[in-house]
């Protein structure tokens, strides 16, 4: 994993793009708030059934370990956060299950938390589970929503990238991937695709559909989507999980309801057939139009 500064400028042909297809799942499930412990389970067997279909890479919901519920997190927060040390690995023996199922299927797992760090900071992150079980803070949320997001965690200060069997993949939270520019940003780096692990509430299904597509068809590269689903009014999430090919088109979508997992191949040559015929990556310009006039009307 490294962290990435985003390039002014990146050479889609670059000769580090993947060369070997990677299968993904995008999970969607409901959390109980406040459970760390349970959650850990119930991500860890999402993941064995992910795996057993083939996924080496699984992305579950945002804040998925405590649960999406900012009563649980305000009242709780020494039991719904995981402390990471100042290398960024977390060692909190609630998540061994998940630890085990990625180290026994040889699975990498995006999963979300709440982080506090060796300074106070508390973070909305996406943790990395790597194939030998290590756990670590991998992203901190740049872009809070609300006021409850705003009053609980300090936004993150930089990108990051996950490398997969040669995918370079851009990791964004929720509300990270409303903005073109966070994308954008991952995409300029060298993304050949986008994780989001979100956390989308009933009413907003429209909204959760196009954000994703059109980050994956801005950018021509895969996007997965994970989603919290189920709880109670007014943080009742709408599903959704889906994994969008570089013309944003669906490879799998999860209903609005229910526990599913959806998985999907990203294909390197179909990246490639893409990238060269959609330029938007090598075509845009630095200074997008330069000097702008003003006409009077």
């Amino acid at each position: 994993m490294t962290h990435a500064t985003p390039t002014p400028q990146h050479d889609p042909s670059a000769p580090d793009d993947p060369v070997v297809p990677l299968t993904v799942a995008a999970v969607q499930a409901e959390a109980v708030p406040g459970d760390v412990a349970g959650n850990a389970v119930t991500a860890a067997r999402l993941v064995e059934r992910a795996a057993r279909a083939g996924a080496r890479l699984v992305v579950l919901p945002e804040l998925f370990l405590p649960a999406y519920h900012p009563p649980a997190l305000r009242n709780d927060p020494v039991g719904t956060d995981v402390a990471a040390d100042d290398r960024q690995v977390v060692a909190d023996p609630r998540l061994d299950p998940l630890a085990a199922v990625a180290r026994d299927h040889r699975v990498v797992v995006l999963v979300g938390a709440a982080v506090r760090h060796p300074d106070g900071r508390r973070t909305c992150s996406a943790l990395v589970v790597d194939r030998s079980g290590r756990v670590s803070a991998g992203y901190a949320k740049q872009h809070l929503w609300g006021p409850d997001e705003n009053e609980l965690f300090t936004a993150g200060e930089r990108g990051a990238t996950l490398l997969v069997d040669g995918w370079r993949l851009g990791l964004g939270v929720c509300y990270d991937g409303c903005f073109p520019e966070h994308g954008r940003a991952a995409a300029v780096d060298g993304a050949h695709g986008y994780l989001c692990p979100s956390g989308y509430v009933v009413g907003s299904e429209h909204r959760r559909d196009l954000y994703y597509r059109a980050r994956a068809l801005d950018n021509t590269m895969y996007v997965v989507f994970a989603n919290a689903v189920g709880g109670a009014a007014p943080w009742r999430f709408n599903g959704g999980a889906a994994v969008y090919d570089p013309e944003g088109r669906s490879l799998g979508r999860a209903g609005d309801h229910g526990e599913a997992v959806v998985v999907a191949r990203l294909d390197p040559v179909e990246l490639r057939r893409v990238r060269d015929a959609h330029r938007m990556l090598a075509d845009r310009r630095a200074d997008q139009g330069g000097t702008r006039l003003l006409f009077p009307g």
